[in-house]
Order: C-alpha cells, then structure tokens, then sequence
C-alpha cells in the first residue's frame, strides 16, 4: 500500500516521471554530477520510497530477457572487436573501393550490415576510428563518411531485434519472432541505405562527384586469427539461431558464455567493453514506467488514447518519431507500450514504433546515443562533426527513410 493517499501517489509518480524523462533528455541532472543512467536509478528508487510501487513488484518490472539479450550482444562484440574482426571485413571491403563514391557505399553497406546483427552503437564504436584512418590515409575529408557511418548504423540496425536497444525490448514485449521481425523491416532498411548513400553523395559534390580515382590503402588490419574465426563461427551460430526460432536472449547469453571460455583474452578486456551504465539506465527505466503505469495509466485513461488513432500507421510514425526526439528512443518505446497494447493490430504497431524510433534517431545530432560516439570519438582525433553539418543530410534522411516506413508497413 502507499504511503500517501491516491490522489497523492499519482502525483509522486507523475512527478518523478517527469524528472527522470528530462534528465535523460538533456542527459544530466543540473546542478548536479547525475548522468543518463543515474537519473534512471534515483527515479526508480523514489518510485518504490514513495509508495508508487512495491519493491517485490519493482523487481518483477525489470525485463531480464531484454538486460540479458543486450548483455550477450556485448559481450560477442567485444570479442569480435579485439579479435580484429572488423578491421578485416572494412578493409576487405574498402578495399575494393577505387572511387570515393564507391567508398562512401562500402562504408554505408558495411556498417549498415554489421549494425543490422550487432547492435549499432557499438558498431559506431568500431568503424568511426577505422573509417577516420583510412580517409586520412587517402586524403579524403573524413566529415561525410563520417556523418555516413552514424546514418547508416541507425538506418541499418532497423531491420532485426538486435540491431539496438529499443528492437531488444520490443521483440521481448511484442513475442514477434526474429525472423518475422525482420522480414517486416529488411525492406526499409535497404531501401533507407539506398537513400543515405544518395543524400550524402549529392550533398557533398566536391567529395564526390569527381573523375578522380582513389589510390590503394591498406587499412591496417592486427588481428588474432583463432579469436577472429572463434567469435565469428559463434556469432554467426547465434544469428542462425535467431533466425530458426530460439529465444534471443537465451542464445546471445550462451553465445557470450561460449566466447569466454578462452585461454587467450583476459576477461578484464572483455568487461570493460561492456557498458553497464547502458543496462543500469534499462532497469531503472523498466521500474519507473512501471510506476507510472501503475499509479496513473489506468485502464480508463489508456481507453482514451484510443481517439489518438494510434492504429493508423502515419499517426502512430509521426508521435514515435516525434517522442524519440524529446526524451531519446528507448524511453519513448517505454511509455508507449501500454498504448501500443490497446491497438487493433499490436504486432504492427510495434513494428511501426521499432521502425519510428529508430530512423527518428537520425533527425539531429543528438537524436541518438550512435551519433553521438561518432561524434565524440571524432572530436578526440581532432574532427569537427557541427550540428548543421550533420542536420543538413539527416533531417531529409529521417523525412525520406520516415515516409519509406510509413508506405511499407501501411
């Protein structure tokens, strides 16, 4: 029971809500050393100290499938990112590049492709360094590739349940099988890299509407070869998997059990590639719309978001679109659900919505936690990505990419 009356406990929980959705908006707390994943954790705690939620039931909020989904997924990348792995298959790629706009499709397919199976931010994490040697080797102005890498990860990672946080949790709310998943949405994120290639190509004449031919570059590949074909084989056994019907979350953990019975890599290097503010900020999340679910979005209240017309497909894009803008996409896809749950036809919404809150990440700068460690992983190397640079080619992306959605899934 709560402590205060109901009138009272709603209020708590709308406030608390309130607070923590604009903390994590503007990512910190002001005044105050409290980041995203902080914000997330003082949130839930006061839902459970006011009496919006029971601890027991807290504890029950928390989707573990989705925290054990994302913990796996990690701890595969990792393993294939220090075995070299993706160092080769750049390399092999942009190898075959003899032209910078051949190069800009290479870098777009390829991180397009892996961000599809392997979670997008850490692929950014990955190929913004690469693709920052190799254009400097080439003399190229590494801005625009750059600008492609975080366009093409979130246009990318649409098309299946692990492509990013906010599929994980809605294939384990949605019970849509990883197959059907993408099967739904391969289409637009193919035609969406179609698209990115395009806009960044005509927006930036100079680096690429020219005769001129590219020399040959090695990218520089260190690898391990046993780790590289180990974590390969165990990720590609994993997507099979995925593919033939087994519970995600069960097999990426078993995947990252697998890889870390090794005697070759110190598990402290695996465990510091892990980021656990990212899973801190999830089960905090989890409790706190859970409390708002609990206290204030009762049945009578979700009955009246049906004049919203949430089942139509234009309506339900452009609210998604519009609320991963304001608070980040991973808690808009929280406070949706229980709307998305009352729709005629569920399994599409929450297609629509993992197809909205994604491609709305491209809208700015800040629309995604990938564009930003494409960002700042630049900035350390001395690379201005600005605001406008990058809003130029990514609002007409996300509009283009949008509307693509929009007539697919309609």
């Amino acid at each position: 029971m709560s402590v205060w009356g109901s009138g009272a406990t709603q209020l708590a929980a709308i406030a608390i809500f309130l607070a923590t959705y604009v903390a994590i908006a503007i990512g910190r707390v002001p005044g105050l050393r409290v980041d995203r994943a902080g914000a997330a954790l003082i949130g839930a705690a006061l839902m459970v100290a006011c009496g919006v939620l029971p601890l027991e039931e807290a504890y029950r909020a928390i989707d573990l499938d989705t925290i054990a989904l994302l913990l796996g997924m990690m701890i595969v990348v990792a393993n294939l990112r220090l075995s070299g792995f993706f160092r080769m298959v750049t390399g092999w790629a942009v190898g075959r590049a003899g032209h910078p706009a051949l190069l800009l499709a290479a870098v777009v397919v390829t991180t397009g492709i892996l961000s599809a199976f392997l979670v997008n931010d850490a692929i950014c994490l990955v190929m913004t360094p690469i693709v920052i040697t190799l254009t400097r080797a080439l003399g190229r102005n590494p801005v625009p590739y750059l600008i492609a890498v975080a366009l093409s990860s979130n246009v990318g990672s649409t098309a299946t349940i692990t492509g990013n946080p906010q599929n994980m949790i809605i294939g384990n709310l949605s019970g849509i099988s990883y197959g059907a998943f993408t099967g739904a949405l391969v289409p637009v994120a193919a035609l969406g890299l179609l698209v990115t290639v395009l806009l960044v190509l005509l927006l930036n004449p100079r680096e690429y509407l020219t005769r001129q031919a590219l020399p040959e570059v090695a990218v520089p590949a260190h690898y391990h070869g046993w780790l590289a074909g180990k974590s390969a084989l165990v990720a590609l056994a994993m997507i099979a998997l995925f593919f033939l019907g087994q519970p995600v979350a069960k097999v990426a953990i078993c995947a990252a059990a697998l890889l870390l019975l090794t005697r070759r890599v110190s598990p402290k290097k695996v465990y510091a590639e892990i980021d656990g503010q990212l899973l801190l900020m999830f089960a905090g999340l989890f409790v706190v719309v859970r409390g708002l679910e609990h206290a204030v979005l009762t049945k009578e209240v979700i009955a009246q978001a049906t004049q919203l017309d949430l089942g139509n497909v234009a309506v339900l894009t452009g609210l998604t679109a519009v609320l991963s803008n304001l608070v980040s996409n991973v808690p808009a896809v929280l406070v949706l659900k229980p709307f998305v749950e009352t729709v005629q036809d569920p399994q599409r919404a929450w297609l629509v919505v993992a197809m909205a809150s994604t491609l709305a990440g491209n809208f700015t700068l800040l629309g995604s936690v990938a564009n930003l460690i494409v960002a700042e992983r630049a900035a350390k190397d001395g690379i201005a990505i600005e605001f406008w640079a990058y809003f130029r080619i990514g609002a007409p992306l996300t509009l283009a990419t949008l509307a693509i959605g929009v007539f697919w899934l309609r």
